[in-house]
Parts: structure tokens; C-alpha cells; sequence
């Protein structure tokens, strides 16, 4: 599976891991995604999406129905 949001398509990034003797070296940088049911045209599907677009509120999370006992 691919490390990229679904909604923005925010994917790796690489960039310099730069030591004190200005030594480069390449490193990949991952998006925070979650896995979250999404409520999408009416239907619940299960779908990582990073943490920017949670808290934007551009997904409808789907309602959890669990039971507490």
C-alpha cells in the first residue's frame, strides 16, 4: 500500500540527513496517515488520510457502532 493520503495526495518527501562534517546522505520522510472509516457517498469505506486533512474536517468520519456492555 501506498504511504499517501487519499484526500490531498501528500506522499514521501526526501531530503539530506547533513552531518557536522557536512557529510549528505538521502532519507524519506513519511506523511502522519491514519487508517479511518470514511463515510464516502453514502458508503463506509476505510482509508488513510493524514492528520492535516482529520483536523481540516475535509472527510466525514462513518459513526462507530460499538456496544458498550
Amino acid at each position: 500500500m501506498a504511504r499517501v493520503c487519499v484526500v490531498c495526495g501528500k506522499g514521501t518527501q526526501t531530503k539530506n540527513n547533513v552531518s557536522h562534517a557536512n557529510n549528505k546522505s538521502k532519507k524519506r520522510v513519511f506523511p502522519n496517515l491514519q487508517r479511518v472509516d470514511a463515510k464516502i457517498f453514502g458508503q463506509t469505506f476505510s482509508i488513510m488520510v493524514c492528520t492535516r486533512c482529520l483536523k481540516s474536517g475535509r472527510i466525514e468520519k462513518a459513526a462507530t457502532t460499538k456496544t458498550v456492555l
